[in-house]
């Protein structure tokens, strides 16, 4: 608003004064700055105050007498005389008028026709007139912004616009909105004020005369403002005019900044109010200017950032012109970059003397205080010309040139600053565009090649620029260009479209004038670890390097050794794990096993030696070697680490083994031994409770141990791990007393030595260590199961097993394949112990049922017991995966050989692989096959518990016997002789045998649901008909051979249908379902055709032991019985004609079949009552001495009176 230009407007002071009513600042106006203020102080002096105290009523009087000698009071007090209530009336109606005529300028109420000229009428007209005068033309011009739909104008008047009356027009202004603020809002008149001359004075003193409408007009002027304000005349006037209002008011300026950046409104007038402002006191570290549009470009709102962008980018399209807001900003920027450049910097390049002149000052040092401001300058530099998009001009080019290739002093600040210096010329090349330029960065790159190692020391910082120039020369060199391009981005902390073919030249210089490939090698295996590497070290570390080059195979390709780098830096880790270590591991593990070309199998990296590993772990809690309260050397993040690396790089050579083959190259794996002597279970334990601060290490880690070492991930050892980690086992310990007695191995061992006489002593001990931790268990671990064998001596009261139970299990937890090979060896019969024989890890793999060769005693032991079944399923699994890793090792590299030796011919290597891997399945089938038949012969009671009377059948004795008192008549199976209690030994229910039967029927019931096949498996084989009662309540998941006893009905041998059948009894008596009910007529339909069409011998041995198991049929499922019954006359019809050819039947047995069949209510009477029919007594030697076929017809009848018997019972 030039057209303003020469008038006075309102000081701050004087707003200052109005804003307060500071009558004595107020006195201290001169006479024109106090001319601007009448309106308000008049209407002040004369309207009654709402304030009636004594003070007012004294500033009051000061206002009097101030006004007193102005001249120009009285026609103010004139205006102020009018009546405004018909004036406002006359006002609307003219506003009604003027909407019916569409908004014409045709008759006007408050206006009779003019006679002469607008300022001529003012001139001559008196107070009510120019009131009239002046509200019709603000009306017609508030009237005409509505109408616009935001089209801007400019409004020719002469009462605006004459110089004579402007501020006798001012006074009639501020006195209507005064009187009238319902018809004339502030803000619309503000924004009516914006189309006219002068329009911005107009309107700083309409607000300095309401001094409490400034925020109220300043919003209200935003909202309604442009988004780019520079693009058009109206935006440049509204920005003028806000300017000068703050101008007014520079306390609320930066308030009103804000309001230009919540609404993105007005970016120029946001500049402009920095420009404009000036802090009280000045910060030498970074200027308003650069702070805010720092703030707008690299803030988190993008609504803002394109906002602001937009107004940078169009602004460029213009001219340059010294009014434009956008170039006052770059002029200012380009100041405060001049001004903290190092005076002796010129735009030549500088000699070899200066060069050698050192960092830190010299030549083009920057100063200390500047570093700071001079990064923020990079910064801002970076934002308006990557997001932004501003094209510098040559001027400003060559002073960010001049200021990227500085040198600042050796402080962490000038770290970040070189930093930001290097991608700031990565990401924007174009900067240097001349041989001097270009000879100038080569120099200030070598410098910082040379002074990096100086900048570390000396700045105290872990992530110098050394790794950053490092880590950018190794993606020069394999072409990753993307991965530059995110670098820069993450260091610049802003996203920034840098295209890749920018790079180029930066490439050709990097690649073949500073950086070659062999030289980045070489240099860094040279570069010193980060010590004690964790998370919280922020930055590019060297650790970035060597894994790009890993990823590269610039080691290989260049022959450097990298094994001693990597395993420093692994020892010198700590928590919170860094990202990058994983990443590192996998791509070394990579590098050893895969060459980095075929035409050079050999240029692999060396692993890390075993005794190198040893050494991490050698003071491993987990080796029960550490001294008591002795600091360990590695940190448990190293051992983690160490044994990450062990498990994955056996875990890739399995899988590399067919690419390894073809290439013949076998590398070497880790040897059992080591592996023996690495705590596994007790480090993964560890881990488990550092889960936060190991990232994804220990879930990593779980992988690697459910695939090579599965019987180190058992579900019952993570429940066990609960039950000994938990709250309960964490509140005892707390209640141990730390003055208690600590014993010693020796102790405890004499303590076992000298059993049973020193059991309560030894009890004693063995209750004090189950107050201890699993880690600190460790040391007894040798006396605990060396001495297990004194256990099995007669007299050994039960509580101290109990106890040695429970202190294996928690040992177990964190040192399983140990403890499990002493406890194998300690169980060794007394005969194999005197011959020395020692078993290792690998036997027990090779040969798990080495487990059940144990003293015999211990199959009555049950605490023992329980810990040989755990053993034993644990070897169990380490068989299979031993197996399979052994296959793969051998399998690939014999393939190829073959393949070498068959010279080419067709199908012939497929062979030995089929051949092997069905060996190795048969071998795992049969070992698990073994391991349970030899678990259900154990079982099975001995000679001597038969004479105490053990039962192996107790279990079922509800299921076989549904009558009490009565017995099975004419059966050869086992029946009951009494009551339970007659059969039991004395310790009742809770018998060793019984707890031994429990121990291994939860086991088995395990391996079914692990593998349905061994199930099927042992049951083809079968069993001894004994254990059926057993095995059929105490294994859950047996009903599964309800899936394949149609199979075993189906084989030829006789023995396999018996067992079949006999199974398939117990099993509908266990489950009633219909699938049991249809095996059942499958069955029955067997046994009717089987007696068609076997001899008589056969016929004697199939049918003696399966009539019985029609009862269990016919008690299960009832509408059997008609099939049972026709089978049974069947059969007693076949033997008794095979009877009759022999001699006559005195015996009435076809009869009696027949009655039973069709009358069975009659044979018997329900309630217990005696017989109808009942049958004759015969003795033993009878039976015995009968014909087989006299035999089979007394069972069959003996069955049938067992049906009816069990029915009638039922009902």
């Amino acid at each position: 608003m030039a057209d303003s230009m020469g008038l006075q407007f309102v000081s701050p002071y004087a707003f200052e004064a109005m804003q307060k009513v500071d009558v004595v600042r107020l006195a201290a106006l001169s006479d024109p700055e106090l001319r601007l203020l009448l309106p308000c102080l008049v209407r002040m002096a004369l309207c009654a105050p709402a304030d009636q105290s004594q003070t007012w009523a004294q500033d009051k009087k000061l206002i009097l007498r101030l006004l007193s000698g102005v001249e120009a009071v009285n026609s103010i007090v004139a205006l102020l005389s009018v009546d405004f209530h018909a004036l406002e009336q006359d006002a609307r109606k003219e506003q009604q008028l003027r909407h019916k005529a569409g908004g014409s300028n045709g008759e006007s109420i408050l206006v009779s026709q003019l006679q002469h000229g607008l300022t001529l009428e003012f001139e001559h007209s008196d107070p009510l007139r120019r009131l009239r005068l002046a509200l019709s033309e603000l009306l017609a011009i508030m009237n005409k912004v509505v109408d616009s739909n935001g089209e801007f104008f400019l409004k020719s008047s002469e009462l605006f616009e004459s110089p004579v009356y402007l501020e006798e027009v001012a006074d009639v202004l501020c006195i209507l909105q005064a009187e009238l603020p319902s018809l004339l809002p502030i803000v619309d008149v503000a924004e009516a004020l914006l189309h006219v001359r002068n329009g911005d004075w107009f309107l700083c003193l309409l607000v300095a005369n309401v001094p409490d409408s400034f925020n109220e007009v300043c919003r209200g002027l935003i909202k309604n403002g442009e988004r780019q304000d520079e693009e058009s005349v109206g935006g440049r006037r509204r920005t003028e005019a806000l300017r000068q209002l703050c101008q007014m008011n520079p306390s609320q300026a930066l308030n009103i900044r804000a309001m230009v950046v919540e609404e993105c409104h007005l970016p120029g007038l946001g500049v402009a109010l920095t420009l404009d402002y000036k802090p009280d006191s000045a910060d030498e570290a970074v200027s308003p200017l650069v702070s805010y549009v720092s703030g707008l470009l690299l803030g988190t709102n993008s609504k803002v950032r394109t906002w602001f962008s937009m107004f940078i980018r169009n602004g460029q399209q213009r001219k340059r012109e010294s009014s434009s807001v956008l170039w006052q900003m770059r002029r200012q920027l380009l100041l405060e970059l001049v001004a903290i450049l190092p005076r002796s910097r010129s735009t030549h390049v500088p000699n070899d003397g200066d060069m050698d002149e050192g960092g830190g000052s010299g030549y083009s040092g920057l100063r200390e205080e500047h570093v700071v401001k001079a990064s923020a300058l990079l910064r801002l530099y970076c934002a308006l010309m990557g997001i932004a998009g501003l094209r510098p001009t040559d001027e400003e080019a060559e002073q960010l040139l001049q200021l990227m290739t500085s040198r600042p002093p050796a402080t962490p600040a000038g770290v970040r600053f070189v930093s930001l210096s290097f991608c700031k010329l990565l990401a924007f090349p174009t900067l240097v565009s001349t041989p001097e330029q270009e000879q100038l960065m080569v120099m200030w790159l070598s410098w910082m090649i040379k002074e990096e190692e100086y900048f570390e020391s000396a700045a105290g910082v872990s992530a110098s620029f050394g790794e950053m120039l490092l880590l950018v020369a190794m993606y020069f060199h394999s072409n990753q260009l993307s991965s530059i391009i995110e670098l820069v981005c993450s260091t610049l902390g802003m996203k920034i479209a840098i295209k890749p073919s920018s790079l180029s030249k930066m490439k050709t210089i990097f690649t073949q004038e500073i950086f070659t490939e062999q030289v980045v090698t070489a240099h860094a295996v040279r570069v010193a670890v980060t010590n004690n590497l964790s998370a919280n070290i922020s930055g590019f570390l060297p650790i970035h390097c060597i894994y790009q080059l890993l990823r590269s195979r610039a080691f290989t390709k260049h022959k450097v050794s990298i094994k001693d780098w990597i395993y420093r830096q692994l020892c010198e880790t700590t928590t919170p794990i860094h990202t990058q270590l994983i990443p590192l591991i996998d791509a070394y593990i990579n590098s050893i096993l895969t060459p980095a070309s075929k035409a050079n199998p050999e240029a692999t990296n060396q692993p890390i030696t075993e005794q190198e590993i040893l050494n991490v772990f050698q003071n491993s809690a987990g080796q029960g070697e550490a001294s008591r309260g002795g600091r360990q050397r590695y940190s448990i993040t190293t051992q983690l680490l160490i044994l990450y690396y062990i498990l994955s790089y056996e875990e890739n050579l399995l899988a590399s083994t067919k690419q390894l083959a073809l290439m013949q190259k076998k590398p070497k794996s880790y040897s059992a031994a080591l592996m023996d002597q690495i705590p596994i279970k007790y480090l993964v334990t560890q881990a488990q409770g550092l889960q936060q601060e190991l990232g994804g290490l220990h879930s990593a880690l779980l992988r690697l141990l459910a695939t090579n070492y599965p019987h180190l991930c058992l579900v019952e050892d993570w429940v066990c791990e609960e039950e000994v980690t938990g709250t309960l086992p964490l509140l005892r310990k707390m209640m141990l007393p730390s003055n208690t007695c600590r014993y010693t191995q020796s102790q405890l061992h004499q303590a076992f030595q000298k059993l049973p006489s020193s059991s309560p002593r030894l009890m004693r001990i063995l209750e004090h260590l189950t107050l201890l931790s699993p880690a600190d268990l460790i040391p007894y671990a040798e006396a605990l199961t060396s001495s297990t064998a004194l256990l099995l001596e007669p007299a050994v009261p039960r509580r101290i097993l109990q106890t040695l139970n429970k202190l294996w299990m928690g040992l177990n937890t964190v040192m399983p394949r140990r403890l499990w090979v002493m406890t194998v060896n300690a169980l060794q019969p007394s005969a194999k112990l005197l011959r020395q024989q020692k078993y290792t890890q690998n036997d027990l793999m090779v040969d798990p049922l080495i487990v059940l060769r144990c003293d015999q005693r211990v199959y009555r032991c049950p605490p023992l017991m329980d810990i040989v079944l755990h053993m034993l399923n644990g070897y169990l699994l380490a068989s299979k995966a031993y197996l399979h890793c052994h296959l793969k090792e051998t399998a690939d590299f014999d393939r190829q050989n073959q393949t070498v030796s068959n010279l080419g011919i067709q199908g012939q290597p497929d062979t030995p692989e089929v051949t092997r891997e069905e060996l190795k399945n048969a071998l795992l089938a049969a070992q698990d096959s073994a391991a349970v038949q030899i678990l259900l012969e154990v079982c099975l009671p001995t000679t001597e518990e038969q004479q105490l009377g053990a039962n192996s059948e107790s279990l079922l004795k509800s299921i076989r016997d549904p009558v009490p008192g009565k017995s099975k008549q004419g059966t050869l199976g086992p029946g009951a002789k009494g009551s339970p209690e007659d059969t039991e030994p004395e310790g009742g229910l809770l018998s060793d045998l019984r707890e031994v039967q429990c121990l291994i029927c939860c086991l088995l019931h395990q391996m079914f649901i692990a593998d349905p096949n061994i199930a099927k498996l042992v049951h083809f084989q079968g069993y001894p008909q004994a254990l059926l009662p057993l095995t059929v309540a105490g294994i859950p998941s047996i009903h599964i051979c309800l899936d394949f006893i149609p199979e075993l009905l189906a084989q030829p041998q006789l023995e396999k249908q018996i067992f079949a059948i006999q199974l398939l009894s117990y099993l509908c008596t266990q489950y009633a379902l219909p699938k049991s009910l249809s095996v059942a007529r499958l069955a029955i339909s067997v046994m009717g055709t089987l007696l068609t069409v076997l001899t008589h011998a056969k016929r004697f041995a199939f049918f003696m032991p399966t009539l019985p198991c029609l009862v269990a049929f016919c008690q299960a499922f009832p509408p059997l019985y008609d099939d049972v019954a026709a089978l049974l006359v069947q059969v007693g019809q076949v033997c008794a004609s095979d009877v009759a050819t022999k001699a006559r039947d005195i015996d009435p047995l076809i009869t009696r079949l027949q009655y039973l069949k069709e009358k069975p209510q009659e044979a018997a009477v329900p309630g217990g009552g005696s017989s109808k029919l009942t049958l004759p007594q015969r003795t033993a030697e009878e039976m015995g001495g009968a014909d087989p076929d006299v035999q089979l017809c007394y069972c069959v009848e003996a069955t049938f009176m067992d049906i009816i018997s069990s029915t009638l019972h039922g009902l």
